[in-house]
């Protein structure tokens, strides 16, 4: 399985200058590539690479398998989209692989710069630690608001897979993140609390309209989106954890088009629906799961807000608040999320049983 790890650097003061200026050319080189095939209607690596390598080299000043890694990002731009020619910023990432980064032991890496190589100190935690002797591949330098990072791939085995013989059912949420259907829930409380208080901060920014005002607002924005990656980190760990330790599999409900299911009526609540980083909750949720070898099986969520965990009647009015569920045929009382959560459970083990479950694991 791959994942990717950030490491920080902490170059010196003439070393993050050294560093500045091979990023500006660097990606100099790769926008004056991404001209050349676009002119030509060329998009591989290869079929550009023949028509620049020998100009890049001459006019740009990078070794040969920096002015390869040029070319390279070019081409992945074109992987994407072969409408436009990209035009790259001064110092947007450069990418690196093993001919021109190495790691000296566990507090250094060495990189090319148009000064030479450069052996450049890093800070990184106890995470970082356990995984860099499984680098692979390319990596990413990046320079983000002053401060230089590496972003490295790296190659994690998956755990044992575990055959559950019972599943873990999670519904997603905006006012619970996430419940289970062992009835744990984990409240969007905060999360909101911190929405809305960035979002009254973005409105006096937006109508103050100075560029200072502008330059808060992504400050404002980023510390925001930190914010619910950490939360989203700790109950996606919580609920693997859960599942792991008690041997079942987790059933996820499908997030296809999940905006769509979900109302929104005001400007607040449309605010709030469009801030939910739902989808990346669900990606943490099956990455872990993968490491831990906790099976993952996908369920159609549908109506299952609406449907009796108990007898399986599904109305409408089954469910009389964002909170509240209560069947209008057997009577069955539960919170709303909850009830969802067992419904997915359910529909997992049924799958399971018919031999169609779809199955995410080590």
């Amino acid at each position: 399985m791959k994942l990717t790890i950030r490491l920080k650097l902490l170059p010196t003061r003439e070393q993050k200058a050294d560093l500045l200026d091979t990023m500006e050319r660097f990606n100099a080189a790769a926008s004056y590539a991404a001209k050349v095939g676009f002119e030509a209607q060329v998009y591989s690596l290869p079929s550009i690479q023949k028509r620049c390598y020998r100009q890049i080299r001459d006019q740009f000043g990078l070794s040969a398998q920096m002015a390869v890694r040029a070319i390279g990002k070019a081409a992945d731009c074109f992987s994407r989209d072969k409408e436009t020619g990209p035009v790259f910023k001064p110092h947007g990432a450069a990418i690196y692989d093993e001919r021109i980064l190495s790691f000296k032991g566990l507090d250094k890496v060495s990189l090319w710069t148009l000064n030479g190589r450069l052996r450049i100190g890093m800070a990184f935690g106890e995470y970082q630690k356990e995984r860099l002797g499984r680098l692979k591949g390319q990596a990413d330098l990046v320079y983000r608001n002053g401060e230089f990072f590496l972003f490295a791939g790296i190659e994690v085995p998956d755990g044992s897979p575990i055959e559950p013989q019972d599943f873990l059912g999670i519904d997603l949420g905006i006012a619970n993140l996430a419940t289970d259907s062992d009835g744990t829930m984990h409240s969007g409380a905060g999360v909101e609390k911190v929405r809305r208080k960035h979002n009254l901060q973005r409105k006096r920014l937006q109508r103050k309209g100075t560029k200072g005002a502008r330059k808060k607002l992504k400050r404002v924005a980023k510390k925001e989106a930190r914010f619910r990656r950490h939360e989203n980190h700790v109950i996606s760990k919580q609920l693997v954890q859960t599942a792991q330790r008690t041997g079942r599999g987790i059933a996820l409900e499908d997030l296809k088009d999940i905006r769509k299911r979900v109302t929104a009526r005001g400007a607040d609540a449309r605010n709030r629906l469009g801030g939910w980083a739902f989808a990346q909750l669900g990606a943490f949720l099956v990455y872990k799961a993968r490491l831990a070898g906790v099976v993952v099986d996908f369920v159609d969520p549908r109506y299952s807000s609406q449907t009796c965990h108990e007898c399986g009647h599904c109305e409408r009015s089954n469910r009389k608040s964002q909170s509240e569920f209560h069947c209008k045929a057997c009577g069955h009382q539960a919170h709303a999320d909850v009830n969802a959560a067992r419904n997915h459970r359910a529909q997992a083990l049924a799958k399971r049983a018919s031999g169609l479950g779809t199955r995410l694991a080590g």
